[in-house]
């Protein structure tokens, strides 16, 4: 079949006045990205709606997760004090002797016995050179307003060893104590610790005031002490000691 030029040419200028009718147009990138914005924007606006619902029921959960009146918030429980000589540890016991305000201040007297001798410890060397022994010890805490005397000694500078929970070398002594002057001035504790039939202790100052003391053991040992404090100015003219009957045991007037 001979072909029909004339046919094919029409098809090729029909196909031309059609594609010039209606011209292809560049692909609509502006609108492309401008559609994605607007997808990821409805994402994020999803996702922080999801987000407060969450924090929401958190908030609504609080609540029915609070202790009970009385009871300590897990969350705010305070963490446990590292062992120290003013956190006794359980291998210590001690007793309050005697506490009062002297000058507007707090004062304090407690006996701690520590049954073996604590990390951190070293013995005090004697007088004579050598060093003090002990399996134990046993320290006299004494505080005026809220300051320990012989803090600046360390923290066992008010303690002594001992021997088991009845050394006698720890009993008898008598002691006047303060922040200045090593106790001769200011407000002073005097603490004693007296054999085992003293009772109580009576301090008299030289403006007539007589002050009672009265003795208490640490627990499960044969330590004990009474302690009163003396205000400042004040003189002592007589310390004297007394059983459970009232029978004065001793008498010293060589306190000042």
């Amino acid at each position: 079949m001979t072909p029909d030029h004339g046919h094919e040419d029409w098809a090729r200028a029909a196909f031309a006045r059609s594609r010039a009718a209606y011209p292809s147009s560049q692909a609509p990138v502006g609108r492309i990205l401008t559609a994605a914005r607007a997808r990821r924007k409805r994402r994020r606006v999803a996702a922080a709606v999801a987000s407060a619902a969450c924090v929401l029921g958190l908030g609504l959960a609080v609540p029915l997760l609070k202790p009970a009146p009385g009871a300590v918030d897990p969350a705010r429980r305070p963490s446990p004090a590292a062992s120290s000589p003013l956190t006794p540890t359980p291998d210590t016991v001690g007793v309050r002797v005697a506490e009062g305000t002297t000058g507007r201040h707090r004062w304090s007297v407690a006996l701690e016995f520590h049954r073996t001798l604590p990390e951190g410890y070293t013995p005090p060397t004697l007088p004579d050179g050598t060093t003090a022994f002990g399996t134990s010890l046993l320290c006299q805490r004494m505080y005026i307003g809220g300051v320990r005397i012989d803090h600046q000694g360390g923290p066992w500078a008010d303690c002594q060893p001992v021997t088991g929970t009845r050394d006698p070398q720890a009993v008898g002594g008598t002691g006047l104590w303060g922040l200045h002057d090593k106790g001769l001035s200011g407000s002073r504790l005097m603490v004693s610790t007296p054999e085992a039939d003293v009772a109580y202790g009576v301090v008299s100052l030289s403006d007539g005031t007589r002050m009672k003391a009265t003795t208490a053991t640490v627990p499960g040992t044969g330590y004990r002490a009474w302690a009163t404090a003396v205000p400042d100015g004040q003189t002592i003219t007589a310390v004297d000691q007394y059983d459970t009957h009232h029978h004065r045991l001793g008498h010293d007037t060589n306190w000042r």
